[in-house]
């Protein structure tokens, strides 16, 4: 394995895709539909291939790049590597699972596309865009360049959702914008006074510098414990918002309904994902003495995540509605993880973040493929779907089994593991969350039901099943999400030592 640009490649080879799309005119369609698919398969492969080297025991670390790129000044007092920002790229394990989940997604959502209706070209190019900032996100190894790489992913995903959306997508977008707008804001204010007090932008030189709980020998300026929980606080709302956490949440539903189903299966099985991984990196990575005084408050946060969001999904009447607020549920399942402060609890939230990018991704693949033929998600309009499209419908219960965390599928592995957590440290609190699990079940079997076996209508009769085409993103999706319920250690394994250092963190 090349180790000097193995993840600037990873990371950066969309970019030709983007720039061989530059060059095809817009007319021909089938080009441009074969090169966006193509051009997501590079990163995929080599995802693929860092992720087999390293189950056999290749160190990670031997992957990491760093160049020099930003100097601020020499000052006579400090050493040259301080107030510099180095283009600097590693992972560990957490972050290389999350890049497989993403380049996994992103080849599947390229399949999905196929039902976008117009203007090829330009789509293919943000979709494109997205992939790399998605991409950069996990591999970046500061927090400059993660901040640079998270605002990447707004641009494309604005135009996706304003352009090729449903009917009141330029609502959706600008709410989309504004949120995670003032989120990136907060964000780069901790960045800002992070590098000013340290000199660093470095996250794993944060980390050692932050765990000192003076700092004034290490640091420029000593950070006080009152900062140290405002820069938290600001972290957490800064994340609360990309996750969601209630009650930060209500641009995420009109993305969710608004934007087009292959987009979706992006923004809730990766873009969501990268609150949860900011919550965990950074959050309890660099703070992990605040986050123990606050996971009372974040386990809380959780089970009102999971409560709000089932008892929502169970009235709604649009099936993206459901999905959106199942989503919203399901987050509370990491937050119940992570607040739980130990290695179950730390390992179900990681899990869920997996499990449910993969479940959310087959479901939303299942609603384009419905879409496509009736025109509509209403469950009130959709009774009668198992006899037009059985296949469609069988993969829809698989989807809501796993889901719901039907054991064998990785929706129970990772539930199980974050309540097994979350009883050990704060029972009580993981009493209640229970109940969230039971409405789960509710909600998601109402509404399959209702479309599978309700009063047959006329145009899903008529409707025909599924084709080849989207049969194998399908069965890819469902595959994995079985595979890892069947077998969790290999999911279990590459994050091992991740799941240690945050425990060497928290003092256990």
């Amino acid at each position: 394995m090349n180790d000097t640009y193995f993840l600037s490649l990873l990371v950066f080879s969309p970019l030709l895709g983007i720039i061989l799309l530059a060059f095809v005119p817009k007319t021909q369609e089938q080009t441009i539909k074969l090169l966006g698919f193509l051009a997501t398969l590079p990163s995929l492969i080599l995802a693929l291939f860092a992720f087999g080297q390293y189950l056999r025991g290749y160190d990670l670390s031997r992957l990491a790049e760093k160049h020099a790129w930003i100097h601020f000044g020499k000052f006579s007092f400090l050493s040259e590597s301080t107030f510099t920002v180095d283009y600097e790229l590693n992972v560990d394990g957490f972050a290389l699972v999350m890049i497989v989940l993403t380049a996994l997604l992103a080849t599947l959502a390229a399949v999905a596309s196929i039902h976008i209706k117009k203007e090829w070209k330009g789509y293919f190019m943000l979709f494109l865009l997205l992939e790399i900032g998605m991409l950069g996100v996990f591999a970046a190894g500061n927090l400059v360049l993660f901040f640079i790489f998270f605002e990447v992913t707004l641009v494309p995903m604005f135009f996706l959702i304003g352009k090729w959306g449903y009917f009141e997508k330029e609502k959706a977008a600008y709410s989309y914008l504004l949120y995670n707008g003032i989120g990136s804001a907060i964000l780069l204010l901790v960045i800002l006074i992070l590098f000013a007090r340290t000199g660093t932008s470095n996250i794993a030189v944060l980390q050692e510098l932050l765990r000192d709980p003076q700092g004034a020998v290490q640091m420029i300026a000593p950070i006080s414990n009152d900062l140290r929980y405002g820069l938290f606080i600001a972290l957490l709302v800064a994340f609360g918002v990309k996750l969601p956490i209630v009650p930060l949440h209500s641009w995420m539903l009109r993305v969710h309904v608004q934007a087009p189903p292959s987009i979706v299966m992006l923004h809730s099985g990766v873009l969501l994902k990268i609150g949860a991984f900011g919550l965990i990196r950074f959050g309890m990575g660099l703070f992990p003495e605040q986050f123990q005084r606050f996971a009372t408050l974040i386990a809380i946060l959780g089970v009102v995540n999971l409560l709000y969001g089932a008892f929502l999904a169970f009235v709604q009447e649009d099936f993206k509605m459901v999905l959106a607020y199942s989503s919203i549920s399901h987050m509370g399942i990491v937050l119940i993880g992570l607040g739980a402060l130990n290695e179950a609890g730390i390992q179900g939230a990681i899990f869920q973040v997996v499990s449910h990018g993969l479940i959310s991704a087959l479901l939303f693949l299942l609603v384009s493929i419905m879409y496509e033929r009736v025109h509509t998600t209403m469950l009130d309009h959709l009774g009668g779907l198992a006899k037009a499209m059985p296949l469609v419908s069988g993969f829809l219960l698989a989807g809501a089994m796993a889901s719901l965390g039907l054991p064998g599928m990785s929706g129970f592995i990772s539930e199980f593991t974050a309540f097994l957590g979350l009883f050990k440290a704060k029972p009580a609190i993981a009493a209640v969350g229970t109940l969230g699990i039971i409405m789960t079940a509710v909600y998601l079997l109402r509404a399959v039901l209702n479309m599978t076996y309700g009063t047959a209508k006329r145009g899903v009769i008529e409707a025909a099943d599924i084709r080849t085409v989207e049969l194998v993103p399908v069965l890819i999706l469902l595959g994995c999400i079985i595979f890892i319920g069947v077998y969790p250690h290999i999911l279990a394994q590459p994050l091992e030592a991740t799941i240690q250092t945050m425990m060497n963190g928290l003092g256990g």
